[in-house]
């Protein structure tokens, strides 16, 4: 079983929203599809539902992947559910694919021995982090999971509720401000790729912070990231 930390010298790919290169993103076709390969993570995005469910959807609406427009947080999961998603060519629909729930997403990483990567996304309420975390406990799968969100008071209630869950704040842009933050709230960092340097890498993990990288798909730019040291990168594509 793989368990959450970083080796000196080794980089860890995670599957971007599943194998969103070759599967239809944050689908368990996609979390299949990245378990049957050498990913060390799966990635993915959870939000709450009109009626109190968690559901698995990147934006906060269905237009772009689904066959109807619907806001995520003002439908029910039965409504959500019964909505046909795009295939990768994105003009057909496969009556296989459906948005899954959070438990059926970390029932396919516990399958495939994967960390599951959860994304907070939007602004949760307290309650809703310890539904998740309840949710998770009771698949025992916890101890190998790494959330991440943009929101950092998703992540300050997730260090209330288990103290020492990692977790990595997702920012576009990272500045000595973000770096002075990381340190009072003791997160790790997910950040845009381009915005790394090999200084920032070496600054970083002089004070013990755990560096992801998004969304990386060329072997040039994954090579150079490597080099330099970083722990972790998020990929639609590269294996």
């Amino acid at each position: 079983m793989n368990t959450i930390k970083v080796c000196k010298g080794t980089t860890k790919l995670i599957a971007h929203r599943g194998l969103s290169g070759l599967e239809r993103e944050n689908t368990s076709a996609a979390f299949v599809a990245a378990g049957n390969r050498s990913y060390w993570g799966i990635e993915t995005d959870v939000h709450r539902t009109s009626d109190g469910e968690l559901i698995i959807i990147h934006d906060d609406n269905t237009k772009r992947v689904a066959n109807a427009e619907m806001v995520v947080e003002d439908s029910t999961f039965a409504e959500l559910r019964a909505l046909a998603v795009l295939d990768m060519d994105k003009t057909s629909y496969r009556h296989d694919l459906r948005l899954p729930s959070l438990k059926e997403y970390i029932r396919i990483c516990k399958k495939y021995e994967k960390i599951a990567v959860l994304e907070l996304k939007n602004a949760f309420e307290k309650e809703d982090i310890e539904k998740i975390v309840a949710e998770i406990r009771e698949e025992n799968y916890l101890e190998q999971v790494q959330f991440i969100s943009f929101c950092m008071q998703n992540l300050i209630y997730l260090r209330e509720i288990v103290p020492n869950q990692p977790a990595q704040q997702l920012v576009r842009y990272f500045n000595e401000e973000w770096f002075e933050k990381l340190q009072e709230h003791h997160l790790d960092l997910d950040v845009y790729y381009e915005e790394l340097t090999e200084e920032w890498v070496k600054r970083l993990h002089d004070v013990g912070i755990t560096i992801n990288c998004w969304t990386v798909d060329h072997a040039e730019d994954a090579e150079r990231l490597i080099a330099w040291g970083v722990d972790q990168i998020t990929t639609n594509i590269l294996e």
